[in-house]
């Protein structure tokens, strides 16, 4: 029960420091953020494919594999078109400790594991591409990160009715 209760209570600290976390965050550390954030979203999502016999659930896996592909291209591009070189994305520490978990995990444990992870990574993923919006340094970054987050929204909300 400690690995759902910890992401959990990472989102709930973001949430609540909002206001005081909007300081302006640097384009790379955006952008790293972001490439990891996509790469996370495509290989829960690739590992879920792989074994789901949920329809819905196979849907949105593909839906997040097209949308977080797309989402990559449109933040290396800004990031070109600002001057920033994008490193190839690397996942963080707990998104690394998330993909271990699926893949540890069978069946419909694995599914349900996978619609509560997806819940807490689009939760963060929102708060990154808002914040960025409101409060980043680079223009085309800014409105990159705008463009994303109705999508985002978007991801969330389906998750959340699953």
């Amino acid at each position: 029960m400690n690995r759902f209760l910890a992401p959990i209570a990472i989102v709930a600290a973001v949430v609540v420091a909002g206001p005081a976390a909007a300081q302006p965050m640097a384009a790379k550390t955006y952008v790293a953020k972001a490439g990891a954030s996509d790469l996370y979203e495509r290989q829960s999502s690739q590992l879920v494919l792989a074994t789901t016999q949920n329809a819905g659930l196979r849907d949105f896996a593909n839906q997040m594999i097209a949308d977080h592909t797309k989402s990559t291209a449109d933040v290396k591009a800004a990031a070109k078109q600002a001057g920033i070189m994008v490193p190839p994305p690397k996942l963080e520490p707990m998104q690394a400790r998330n993909i271990a978990a699926l893949r540890a995990a069978k069946g419909e444990a694995r599914d349900r594991l996978y619609v509560q992870q997806q819940k807490t990574a689009h939760q963060m993923a929102l708060q990154l591409h808002q914040s960025y919006s409101a409060n980043g340094t680079s223009a085309p970054l800014k409105a990159v990160a705008t463009s994303i987050v109705p999508v985002v929204q978007g991801h969330l909300q389906h998750v959340e009715g699953m």
